[in-house]
């Protein structure tokens, strides 16, 4: 018989609807270990389990059954839709989620431990890279970082297993808290604090207590239950003492520390908005339940053996050469560098001409500099280009991406990259390297080059050998014993001796003078060069700077000669005794200017100070930089881990932060390592993060049903639309589809239960990739819902970064006391171009706010008393006076973000207002001053958006009400002084996300802007000065603003 022949993409997708026809079974082909071949139908969303309980009972009736054995010691493989072989251990999984390749599954015989097995299967499908992939890895360095990891993951899990439940329920569920220095709320009155109208959910019922905001968790169930107690039964109150515990009623946050409730953002959240807090007491015996079936899921692992993989093959020895496809003369340039800063001349080879093939025979690339002086961190990066000869420039642009390279070297010749690929000299032991090694080169090359080298690109090779220029290299060896960077020790002993050398010498006390230049030079921005001449001040003059200037440590960083040793020698030994910095200043240490093994180690021991909340807020910025680590075990590393195995919230964000990456062939290994160790750390997590995993792959299967169906009809919008509604609901309905989309944590906040799709309220949105609108009911909270959108096809990371820097933004002001009313809603990258966005509740564009006040799409835009009246329909009296100060309030920081931030392509379709008042940005597209033009000419001319409807609103309705907008125009300027004094922590913050690959931030010429816009080297009257001349542009031009707005309504419009 035949192979099965299947349609492969009615099969797997959710495509098979929109044809007309279920597949509710296939055909699918088993292959036994006995040699017996089997075609049999198997239900399409069938378990493997019941499909291998089937294919036994079928195997019965086939000749040698009784060999086989014990069906537990069997397990299936198929070959992925990667391609690669994948053992199906989990045999929860349904058949229609593993999608193999082909029908075709094969039996197999296990070989180790079930649950050993198990665990790894499942971590492969989660991290999306099977495990075999690096245990076929043949490098000694991964071998040794994932055995350090095995034991330091199950030390972790042992720690675990010893845990009281009120400890797990701190590191898993914890809410999110307030800085204590924040403004306080007081009952409008009086201005004494005001008090707290909680209620508190108990049993089915509920009851009302008044509480002082400064009252602890303990003492409000105290109060909460002693007033249930009155009403409804005659117990002791000493029976219910220490029996509950609290939590957010509508998310799985449980209040549980003994912070003031004030310092529960929460409860600050809801007295902001004079909601009453909504809380309900649940019964430790629930708590417990969720406690020992976690600890359940880690004692059937914890403690097993590795099992040995399958030895690689050797690799392929070749001549060294070089490929290439071009007929030309090929050169290779090769730099050492320490970070960024060259450390010595270049070395270039001679030419060597061929078509495919270059060889160098008896070329030696040397550099002007001893072995002794080479840094540890030291990087040799290679460029391999081609030299033609210049030609008159074409007019034709058709090769204009080539032209973007070229350097003229000398007169007549020109440069032409073809690849770049880095090394380290030392490996991951501190051994100097030696021999033949091969380094398959990257053929993207970045905006900004120097010497045509890439410094600040990975040192991984390309993993596409295939398709990749080779470059073959040999390290010479210059002694019959390895050669091994000084340990710490010696480097310290070194530095005393140099000191006790220059006792003498004055350790470099500054005059008057020099102290003056020096505070200068201190006080400039991060992206300010310094001179040389300033460099020799600063390092004359370190021991004043660590004195008087500790925050100054970067600048002093970069002061030093890291190709001496002694300077090097003398800087550690000054490290040692460095004050330790806050964790927002020792962030830009962790940039590549700053490559050191020691100052990083110094970085990462300053964030340890960190609160789990601003962990939180740079987590973005410290997974980004751990492709700046040389090697796998590193500070930062462990750091991350060590937090994130801490904090269930923490490792949620880590484990997505890394995943939405891992397809990236430079950081593929790197996270794919990390996220083993998370996972294996952190057992319990696993089934969680899996089912969001799952989710998320049906989503995608949904969207891309959407897609395909609008393309078969496309000629009928209306019947297109209704044909694809009808499909995706129908899709969403199937119990494949809904069972996996059912009872997970919220991938974009893990403290939120989403129990089931409300198939009827979901759609999807009329732009390019068809986002999906899906509307969850919450689980803990019965009759509440919540929106989220699945986008597949656009990049998030960028839309992250924005709102990360307006969560920081918000939380700044809050510092200074003065609190904008920001809506960061949440927003987050889950794979290649896939994401998730939340949907903020009671909110609405301006566009759809002012459409549905006039008829005429062009006159909706001039439509100044829309926005007012549409407050007024939700609020009355106090409440629309309340949305007014809102929307002043959040209006103030938007426009001050917008501008500091440059973020364009503003319309009135990306701009939102709530119904409680607040005004918040969607999309951010463009940033950093990249906005939209046509025909060459710049579409946005004002700095922000500020229109004389957000005017209308902030002065009530009324013309001349000069008192609101002062009040305005004052929130604007506090809010940009705010910015201008944490300026330096935004620059940071860009330029740790540099080599993300984001479009609009590529080089430190991007991040220029933020200079710029926050005035940073001017006095503060000067930058306000700016800024107020920017606002009086931003009125004076609003009516070109309307006239965009009008222009995109008419367009969406004839759109529709």
């Amino acid at each position: 018989m035949p192979p099965a022949m299947t349609d492969l993409l009615d099969i797997w997708a959710a495509h098979s609807h929109l044809a007309g026809h279920a597949l509710d079974k296939i055909t699918v082909d088993f292959l036994l270990p006995t040699g017996i071949y089997i075609q049999m139908d198997v239900p399409r969303e069938a378990t493997i389990q019941h499909i291998k309980l089937l294919l036994w009972k079928q195997a019965q009736s086939f000749p040698l059954f009784p060999s086989l054995g014990e069906m537990e010691s069997h397990m299936f493989e198929c070959v992925n839709q990667a391609a690669v072989h994948e053992e199906l251990e989990d045999e929860t999984r349904r058949l229609c989620d593993i999608r193999p390749f082909l029908p075709v599954l094969k039996l197999v015989t296990r070989n180790c431990g079930r649950a050993e097995r198990l665990l790894d299967s499942k971590i492969g499908v989660l991290i999306s890279k099977g495990l075999h992939e690096l245990d076929a890895i043949n490098d000694q360095e991964v071998k040794d970082f994932r055995s350090k990891m095995f034991r330091l993951s199950e030390e972790r899990m042992q720690q675990v297993q010893m845990m009281t439940c009120t400890e797990w329920l701190q590191a898993c569920f914890s809410p999110q808290l307030e800085p204590p220095a924040g403004t306080a709320i007081t009952d409008g009155l009086n201005d004494r604090p005001a008090d707290l109208k909680i209620i508190i959910h108990f049993d089915q019922s509920q009851v009302r207590v008044c509480s002082p905001g400064g009252e602890t968790c303990i003492a409000l169930m105290e109060l909460a239950l002693k007033k249930w107690l009155t009403t409804h039964g005659p117990e002791e109150e000493e029976a219910w003492r220490g029996q509950y515990v609290l939590r957010v009623s509508h998310c799985l946050e449980f209040l549980c520390g003994d912070q003031p409730l004030i310092q529960y953002k929460y409860i600050r959240t809801c007295m902001q908005a004079k909601e009453s807090p909504r809380l309900t007491l649940v019964h430790t015996s629930t708590v417990k339940a969720m406690f020992d079936k976690e600890i359940s899921t880690i004692g059937a692992v914890v403690g097993r053996k590795s099992s040995n993989p399958p030895l690689p093959l050797p690799p392929k020895r070749r001549v060294p050469t070089v490929s290439s496809v071009m007929c030309v003369c090929v050169q290779v340039r090769a730099g050492l560098f320490h970070g960024t800063e060259l450390l010595c001349k270049p070395a270039v080879s001679s030419e060597s001409s061929g078509r495919s093939d270059h060889t160098w025979k008896d070329s030696t690339l040397e550099f002007d500099l001893s072995v002794c002086d080479l840094p540890r961190m030291t990087r040799l990066c290679f460029a391999i280009y081609a030299v033609m000869d210049k030609v008159k420039k074409q007019k034709s642009t058709k090769n204009a991406h080539i032209n973007k390279y070229q350097t003229i070297r000398k007169a007549g010749k020109v440069h032409y990259p073809i690849a770049w690929v880095n090394t380290m000299v030392f490996d991951y032991k501190g051994q100097l390297k030696t021999g033949d090694i091969i380094l398959h080169c990257w053929s993207s090359f970045p905006d900004e080059l120097e010497e045509m080298l890439n410094p600040i690109g990975t040192i991984q090779t390309n993993p596409y050998t295939e398709n990749a220029t080779s470059l073959h290299i040999n390290f010479p060896e210059y002694s019959s014993h390895s050669i091994v960077f000084p340990p710490f020790d010696k480097i310290l002993e070194k530095a005393a001796e140099i000191a006790r050398a220059s006792d003498c010498v004055s350790m470099g006390r500054g005059g008057k003078k020099f102290h003056i230049e020096l505070k200068e030079i201190m006080e400039r921005d991060p992206l300010s060069q310094l001179c040389e001449n300033e460099k020799d001040l600063i390092w004359t003059l370190r021991y004043d700077c660590r004195e008087n200037f500790p925050q100054s440590l970067p600048k002093l960083l970069l002061s030093v000669k890291w190709s001496k040793h002694e300077d090097m020698a003398q800087l550690q030994a000054l490290l040692q005794i460095w004050p330790k910095l806050s964790p927002r200043d020792a962030l830009e240490l962790l940039d590549f200017n700053y490559p050191d093994q020691y100052v990083r180690e110094y970085a990462v021991g300053c964030l340890r100070d960190m609160s789990e909340e601003e962990l939180s807020q740079y987590l973005l910025q410290l997974v980004q930089v751990l492709r700046y680590e040389p090697y796998y075990d590193c500070a930062l590393t462990h750091f991350l881990l060590e937090r994130a195995q801490g904090n269930r919230k923490i490792g949620h964000f880590l484990f997505w932060h890394l995943r939405s990456e891992i397809h990236m062939p430079a950081v593929s290994v790197q996270f794919a390592l990390i996220l083993e160790a998370y996972c294996r750390g952190s057992i319990p997590h696993i089934e969680v993060l899996k089912k969001q995993v799952e989710a998320l792959s049906k989503l995608k299967s949904v969207n891309e049903l959407i897609k395909l169906g609008t393309i078969k009809t496309a000629r009928s919008k209306t019947k297109e639309a209704m044909l694809t509604k009808e499909a995706m609901m129908t899709c969403l309905r199937q119990s494949g589809y809904s069972e996996t989309l059912s009872d997970l944590h919220s991938p974009l906040n893990p403290n939120v239960l989403l129990s089931g799709i409300n198939v009827e309220r979901c759609r999807y949105m009329d732009s390019k990739m068809k986002p999906l609108w899906i509307v969850y009911n919450n689980k803990l909270l019965g009759g509440d819902t919540l929106g989220i959108i699945f986008k597949n096809g656009d990049d998030l990371r960028q839309d992250m970064l924005t709102l990360q820097i307006l969560r920081l933004m918000d939380l700044l002001w809050k510092e200074a006391n003065l609190d904008l009313r920001i809506v960061p809603y949440g927003c987050l990258a889950t794979g290649d171009r896939s994401g998730l966005i939340e949907v903020v509740s009671s909110a609405d564009t301006i566009a759809n706010i002012q459409l549905t006040s006039s008829n005429v799409a062009a006159a909706a835009a001039f439509n100044k008393d829309a926005l007012l009246n549409w407050l007024k329909e939700r609020n009355s009296g106090d409440a629309l006076e309340r949305a007014i100060e809102e929307f002043t309030l959040s209006c103030a920081g938007y426009c001050v973000a917008t501008y500091v931030l440059g973020i364009g392509d503003r319309h009135s379709d990306n701009i939102m207002v709530r119904s409680t008042g607040q005004l918040f940005h969607i999309d951010f597209g463009h940033i950093l001053g990249n906005f939209k033009s046509k025909f060459g000419i710049k579409r946005e001319r004002v700095p922000f958006i500020l229109t004389h409807d957000f005017i209308h609103v902030i002065q009530q309705g009324k013309t001349g009400y000069t008192e609101k907008f002062g009040s305005f125009r004052q929130y604007c300027e506090e809010a940009y002084l705010v910015l201008r004094k944490n300026g330096n922590l935004f620059i940071t913050l860009f330029a740790l996300m540099l080599t993300a690959g984001l479009p609009e931030l590529t080089s430190v010429k991007d991040i220029q802007y933020l200079k710029d816009s926050l005035a940073l080297g001017k006095t503060d009257e000067d930058a306000l000065k700016q800024f107020r001349q920017k606002f009086d542009e931003a009125l004076r031009e609003s009516w070109t603003t309307k006239v965009n707005w009008m222009a995109h309504n008419v367009a969406k419009d004839n759109r529709s």
